[in-house]
């Protein structure tokens, strides 16, 4: 539905050039104070979109491309480079979070990282190895930081924060992708849409409990537009008359907002049974959309096209060939490979955006346009320009 969207983006490509300007601004006045931040630790919960390395840590098996732009290697990331949660790390003066599945070499003193790909919300009825859906669904992710929280308590060894850190930490959760497209194809928007309220309760009942950890700062991330992504335009049934003047999926993409609206009013009622607390809505949704629809007004140039496939055309994606695997198909042998240009791209792999866009997206977030209700991260850090 149009109009919603385009007041959402009134002047939006004037908050994304106005965002450098920000940091600029940002960069000098930290450099000639002494920095500050409340925020001593980010506790972050989700999927793909925020993973830092759990999924590969507890599986491992990650290869190239992934990781060539930043870290010249596979790092556990679903991206060519670093995830909107690394930025927000660095805007906030912190090291990359370490993921809470990885034993060897990781530092939690700054909190922990317990997103792992392909995971949902509510509990999977299968196997990882029948569906691809993770084990680590939001209600273990919670079980995991109360045993970490145990752990911290106890003031076991090891590089862990001080007890105090919980009332003193950022908790992000990015989740709920998975629970709305995991099924889609099979059940249809309709079948989704049924089951779509207990993910919501779910998340508000997480933030609740994380509440009762001593958490009092929360960023909710709702859902991107699936209906741009390549892997969704070439694997879900639709029709010419279905995609708007951009390319993306409208019936999708209105499923996505219904569900956004209903986190959004979720989160309100959560908002007011903690009034000591700030629980975020961060609209995720909006910024990706305005990526997709015009990315070279954001110095990129491609919105719904992969960089990481294969087949070329419209979207370089083959459901057959994922991103950096082999196939044999009619015969000859063919790899998904990634461009020579993943800073011209929205999206890495026809599924997840790519390290270029994931920046334009937390430079939007930080930017402050896009809280509900509105919160002054701003006044409460000295943020970091992010390189």
């Amino acid at each position: 539905m149009d109009p919603p969207i385009r007041k959402t983006f009134a002047g939006s490509r004037r908050v994304f050039s106005f965002s450098i300007i920000i940091w600029v601004f940002l960069a000098v006045l930290v450099s000639s104070s002494e920095y500050k931040c409340d925020f001593k630790a980010i506790f972050n919960f989700g999927d793909s979109n925020s993973d830092t390395g759990g999924f590969w840590a507890a599986f491992p098996a990650e290869s190239g491309p992934f990781g060539m732009t930043y870290f010249k290697k596979p790092s556990g990331r679903a991206a060519d480079g670093r995830l909107i949660v690394d930025f927000l790390a660095q805007a906030l003066g912190l090291p990359f979070i370490s993921p809470y599945l990885q034993s060897i070499g990781s530092d939690f003193r700054h909190g922990a990282n317990f997103a792992t790909l392909a995971s949902t919300v509510l509990l999977p009825n299968t196997s990882l190895f029948v569906t691809g859906i993770s084990p680590f669904s939001l209600a273990i992710q919670l079980n995991q930081i109360k045993a970490f929280k145990a752990r911290v308590d106890e003031k076991a060894p090891g590089p862990l924060p001080s007890p105090d850190i919980f009332g003193k930490s950022l908790y992000t959760l990015y989740i709920g992708q998975n629970d709305f497209t995991s099924n889609l194809k099979s059940i249809g928007i309709a079948g989704v849409k049924e089951y779509l309220p207990q993910v919501v309760a779910q998340i508000a009942a997480t933030v609740q409990e994380l509440y009762g950890l001593g958490g009092r700062t929360f960023l909710v991330l709702n859902i991107a537009p699936v209906g741009c992504y390549p892997a969704f335009l070439v694997q879900l049934p639709h029709n010419s008359s279905d995609l708007d003047m951009y390319g993306c999926m409208v019936s999708y993409n209105n499923a996505v907002m219904d569900y956004n609206n209903m986190l959004k009013n979720a989160l309100t009622q959560t908002r007011r049974a903690l009034p000591d607390a700030s629980v975020i809505y961060v609209d995720i949704y909006s910024i990706m959309l305005e990526l997709f629809r015009h990315p070279k007004s954001h110095g990129l140039i491609y919105g719904t096209k992969a960089c990481c496939g294969y087949g070329g055309g419209d979207y370089n994606f083959n459901p057959q060939v994922y991103c950096g695997n082999s196939r044999i198909i009619n015969g000859s042998t063919v790899k998904a490979t990634a461009c020579e240009d993943p800073y011209n791209y929205v999206s890495w792999d026809g599924i997840h955006a790519t390290e270029a866009a994931n920046k334009l997206v937390t430079l939007a977030i930080l930017n402050g346009s896009y809280f509900d209700p509105p919160f002054p991260i701003h006044q409460l850090c000295d943020l970091q320009p992010i390189g």
